[in-house]
């Protein structure tokens, strides 16, 4: 026992170095930076960098925008949530559906959705016959000075995984019993669900909340693509910056990225504020007793806009990498053509594919051995913090001073620290999808398997890790999607020399080609979706072959 006490001290001290000493270190490089200080540049510590950076041009309409489209796409996705997961509660295959829809990038679902919204997307050609338009409208999207097109791509992918962890939290509850007792007192199943089941899973939900809010306000490739741009949002506004060939404009890019992220903990503030005066409304509601009026098929109209939508511009993509002539207001191209694809560089998508199967390698054993240790301590590790700071920070705000920090260390811009960088963000979503499946494997293989000698190596590799192949792979599909859809974490510590799906959609989205850009986010779409595929399908592959080498014995 005292050694795998030993294993869990010197595995915390392991993660302690690989998670928690890179955030800590790149957010104590950006604080010194904002104050005048950088690596091998030197300078003196002031306060100069704020008023620099809060005296550029635009930047209270750019900390407005941030506001109105992170705070306002949590909000509305929160609302959207209720009613579709009491309604998905239940249904077979629920999560199923989800999956594919968290797979998809950000930056490929607001490529389609920016082809979908503009003046002479789909949206508009479906419009053009009816009101007799023969040249393209013109209205702002995407891009439209108030964010709207931002809070509708950041809506359509927040609202899937407030969905899921809804699910995931009403799962071992017995929500038929609550609601048959809900229903009982007059109140419609919609009702039942908003006003007496759901409130008590919200604790639950809070800390996935607060990732979602810190994810809207800081979000960069969405905003990029999606977003006004003169001024854009904060951290657009940082990017810029950063990316400048003068280096002294890092100070102020700096001291902003300090400002958001004091601007994500006030917001997160306020939040655990107004819960106390959203809580009393609610119980006021209840104890009045009204019953409340129920409309039907809302929900499902709901999850038919919001699977339809990304679904849609998927569509649009791929219609867009093979599309020949295809002029304004035809609803359809002239001829297919596949010119675009000849011009993409293979290279790239092989760099996506190797750096998410190392990374997500690398996340994985990760995970397995903080289980495994959990396991042999019998107590947990008690990382829960360490897990959730990279996701709760922005990226911004600690992967500059990241990259500063590794060029310190010796490690240079290029494939090695953007591995690093990226594993800062998969390891979580990793670990959060193995452990309840880990937790829950039935204890008595094990000691069936001790109790016929095996020790626990051989415990691990012969009894949990093949009952736990299809969450294992789950686990993986989930962390190759998270990996390909990083943008800020191959940009800044790869510096230009990595490039990746994510990064030259993000960068050919600006462009003239729409068809290049579209094969770009086309391919960054379809490498997650492909992978979320192979974890359902190959473990039935695999039992289907045993079954049948059984029958064969």
């Amino acid at each position: 026992m005292g050694g795998a006490h030993r294993a869990v001290t010197g595995l915390r001290v392991a993660l302690l170095l690989l998670i928690g000493a890179p955030v800590g270190l790149g957010a104590g490089l950006t604080a010194l930076a904002a104050l005048g200080w950088q690596p091998g540049l030197g300078g003196d510590l002031s306060l100069a960098g704020f008023a620099q950076a809060l005296a550029l041009p635009g930047i209270g309409r750019s900390l407005w925008l941030t506001l109105l489209t992170g705070l306002g796409a949590t909000l509305i996705a929160l609302a959207l949530s209720v009613p579709l997961s009491g309604w998905l509660i239940g249904r077979a295959g629920a999560a199923r559906v989800l999956a594919p829809l968290l797979a998809v990038p950000h930056a490929a679902l607001a490529l389609g959705l920016a082809f979908l919204l503009a003046p002479s997307g789909w949206i508009a050609r479906l419009l053009a016959m009816p009101l007799g338009w023969s040249v393209p409208p013109a209205w702002p999207l995407p891009g439209d000075p108030w964010g709207g097109a931002l809070i509708v791509g950041l809506v359509l992918k927040e609202v899937p995984f407030l969905l899921l962890v809804t699910l995931a939290a009403a799962a071992p509850r017995d929500i038929a019993a609550e609601m048959a007792v809900g229903r009982s007192l007059g109140y419609a199943p919609g009702r039942v669900w908003a006003r007496l089941i759901w409130p008590q899973l919200y604790p639950a939900l809070r800390l996935p909340l607060f990732i979602t809010l810190s994810f809207a306000l800081s979000v960069v490739d969405m905003a990029l693509i999606l977003g006004p741009s003169h001024p854009p949002t904060l951290v657009v506004q940082i990017l810029r910056l950063l990316m400048a060939p003068d280096l002294a404009l890092r100070v102020p890019a700096s001291a902003l990225a300090l400002v958001l992220l004091g601007l994500i903990a006030g917001v997160v503030a306020l939040w655990i504020g107004a819960e106390r005066g959203v809580a009393s409304l609610g119980r006021h509601m209840v104890r009045a007793g009204r019953r409340g009026r129920a409309w039907p098929g809302c929900a499902a109209a709901g999850a038919a806009l919001g699977a339809g939508l990304p679904l849609l511009a998927l569509a649009g993509l791929a219609l867009w990498s093979v599309a020949g002539r295809w002029t304004f207001p035809q609803l359809w191209p002239e001829g297919p053509s596949l010119a675009r694809w000849g011009r993409v560089d293979w290279s790239v998508l092989g760099t996506t594919l190797g750096l998410g199967v190392v990374v997500t390698a690398l996340a994985l054993a990760l995970a397995v051995a903080v289980l495994e240790a959990e396991d042999r301590a019998r107590r947990p590790l008690r990382i829960g913090a360490l897990i959730v700071l990279p996701l709760l920070l922005p990226q911004i705000g600690f992967l500059q001073g990241l990259t500063s920090g590794f060029l310190v260390l010796g490690l240079p811009p290029g494939p090695g620290a953007v591995i690093w960088a990226e594993l800062l963000f998969v390891f979580p979503y990793v670990l959060l999808a193995l452990a309840g499946p880990w937790r829950a494997l039935d204890p008595a293989h094990l000691r069936a398997a001790a109790g016929l000698g095996a020790g626990p190596w051989r415990v691990l590799g012969r009894i949990k890790l093949p009952l736990l192949q299809r969450p294992l792979m789950a686990a993986a599909a989930i962390g190759f999607a998270v990996s390909a859809a990083q943008y800020l974490a191959v940009l800044l510590p790869g510096a230009g020399r990595v490039a990746v799906l994510a990064t030259e959609a993000v960068t050919l989205s600006s462009g003239a080609d729409r068809r290049l850009a579209a094969v770009y986010g086309l391919l960054l779409a379809l490498l997650p979706l492909l992978g979320f595929a192979a974890a359902l399908v190959v473990p039935d592959w695999q039992a289907r072959d045993r079954r049948g080498a059984g029958d064969g014995a």
